[in-house]
């Protein structure tokens, strides 16, 4: 094919300075290597053609990123429903810390990943419930200095800046939006090469290491096959998803981060007695510590961006739905000064997990402000949704025919997915599937919340709700969710009566035949009406 090419372009002349077949394969063997695999499956921190074993002597050099089903079933606080969540889990390879973890009520997201990797960059507050023995324990930097700069008491947990992140061939590692992330935080996403499974084999045996120590001895626990499960795992769960992310957290950082290591000795003391704080304390004295800890403004900037015009009347629209703000109206006549390829257009971020706002930041002030959907009342919010019900309620209009002149027309199509239109003593008896995402919006919203940048004295209960000492019996809460949307409905119908009876410029049509009432019909032009006479005849 290449003598093919060379021949109708350049004519038969040419051919004569091709390298042979022999050359070519040469050349192909030594850029993609003998397996035929692509040289970004070459894993080496050296030279990619250099062969020589990777040796990680720093943390945070290679972080490797897995997900997998939480082995123990939970219950939802929407319904009260045992579901299966996901766990990804962040491990850095040199100090064999647990440095980061997500739990997920479906697979994780690209938001998901972006915001793990937010909190590996970040330390790790310390919990109402968690004692002194908790905390900072390092003692290359004082525990009182790291508070200073984080704005809250710190956790006996590394944080830093990753190198390379290790993951796997996953759809949520490959987009763009990870592309952007990985260029905001300055680091590296490598997948693993095909069939080595020695790039991802510490979290992969860390999976096991947790399954062993601690999943196996919750309720709920559902093994690896039917003979580790018992009898009936779903009825015995009874930690809620933000409970099991509590005690996982409090678990690493009492247990695992001081459990001894073993054969995972470091090569200049094999036969020491270390643990994950104790490697990262004597990286610490070895080579310093980089304490940067980035700003709150940080969660901006790992959102999904878009490139948008302003619209004087309807503001920025994103994802089919417009928003529009007190931010915006400087700018409703003025276009943007960006060149390239996004030319004249302003950049508005969006958090997946929650439409109902997205934020722009002001090109003179450079803060960050949230932009409201103008399918929003005024005064009442409705339930959380996201870009899974934003496609469904666009959908749904465009299937009935609805063109909505504005965004509030979209709002009854909304509020009727969200289930407005079906009656509480239903809702148990909704399908699984349908329980399973109104549940999963409770548990983006609230993960939502706890990401977004807070003051710093909520900087330390912004990550979860503490775990009580007492067993306490799940509540429900899909009746407040029912009665927040039928709270909406009512205000939606209320302020569209009460804007159709106050404008001045409606009036009331006259009934048939008014002009004639008015005058008398006998009277001739230039004659007028006289005051009637005391018995009430009338005369000219």
């Amino acid at each position: 094919m290449i003598h093919q090419y060379i021949r109708e372009q350049f004519g038969p002349e040419a051919t004569q300075q091709i390298p042979s077949y022999d050359t070519l394969r040469r050349i192909w063997r030594e850029w993609f290597g003998s397996g035929g695999g692509r040289q970004r499956y070459v894993r080496s921190a050296a030279k990619p053609t250099s062969g020589e074993h990777v040796v990680i002597h720093r943390p945070g050099q290679v972080v490797v990123l897995d997900s997998t089903i939480l082995p123990v079933k939970v219950r939802e606080t929407v319904f009260g429903d045992p579901v299966s969540v996901h766990l990804t889990l962040a491990m850095d390879v040199f100090t064999r810390s647990l440095v980061g973890f997500r739990l997920t009520l479906v697979s994780d997201s690209s938001i998901d990943v972006a915001m793990l990797l937010r909190d590996i960059t970040m330390p790790l507050p310390m919990r109402p419930d968690w004692g002194g023995d908790m905390a900072w324990p390092y003692p290359g930097i004082p525990a009182n200095l790291v508070a200073e700069f984080a704005g809250h008491p710190v956790a006996g947990l590394p944080f830093f800046a990753p190198e390379t992140v290790t993951t796997d061939h996953g759809s949520v590692y490959r987009n763009h939006h990870l592309v952007e992330v990985q260029r905001v935080l300055g680091c590296n996403i490598l997948p693993a090469r095909v069939l080595r499974p020695t790039d991802k084999q510490t979290v992969e045996r860390a999976f096991g290491s947790v399954r062993s120590l601690l999943f196996e001895q919750l309720p709920g626990y559902t093994g690896v096959d039917v003979a580790d499960r018992g009898e009936d795992p779903e009825t015995d769960a009874a930690l809620t998803v933000s409970e099991m992310e509590h005690l996982i957290a409090t678990w690493i950082v009492k247990v695992w981060q001081n459990r001894r290591l073993g054969e995972h000795a470091p090569s200049w003391d094999p036969t020491g007695d270390h643990s994950p704080n104790t490697l990262f304390a004597a990286s610490m004295v070895q080579g310093g510590f980089a304490m940067q800890i980035p700003s709150p403004e940080l969660y901006y900037q790992l959102l999904p961006p878009h490139h948008v015009s302003v619209d004087p009347e309807r503001g920025v629209k994103v994802c089919g739905l417009h928003y529009k703000g007190e931010a915006l109206r400087p700018y409703l006549n003025e276009d943007s000064t960006r060149g390239g390829k996004h030319k004249r257009k302003y950049v508005v971020r969006r958090d997946p997990r929650d439409a109902r706002t997205v934020f722009f930041q002001d090109p003179r002030t450079h803060v960050w402000e949230p932009l409201r959907w103008t399918g929003l009342p005024d005064h009442d919010e409705v339930p959380c949704f996201g870009d899974a019900r934003v496609r469904e309620t666009l959908t749904a209009a465009r299937n009935s025919g609805l063109r909505p002149r504005s965004d509030r027309e979209l709002l009854p199509v909304l509020l009727e997915l969200l289930g407005a239109h079906v009656p509480v003593r239903d809702w148990p008896s909704m399908p699984k599937a349908r329980r399973i995402d109104l549940a999963r919006e409770d548990t983006q919203r609230a993960a939502a919340a706890a990401d977004r940048p807070k003051r710093l004295a909520e900087a330390a209960t912004a990550r979860s709700t503490p775990a009580p000492a007492t067993p306490v019996v799940i509540e429900p809460r899909w009746p407040g969710h029912a009665a927040q949307v039928e709270t909406t409905v009512d205000a939606d119908r209320r302020q569209r009566r009460e804007q159709l009876t106050t404008q001045a410029a409606i009036t009331r049509p006259a009934r048939l035949g008014e002009s004639f009432r008015r005058g008398n019909l006998f009277l001739l032009t230039g004659d007028s009406d006289e005051p009637d006479t005391a018995d009430g005849e009338r005369h000219s």
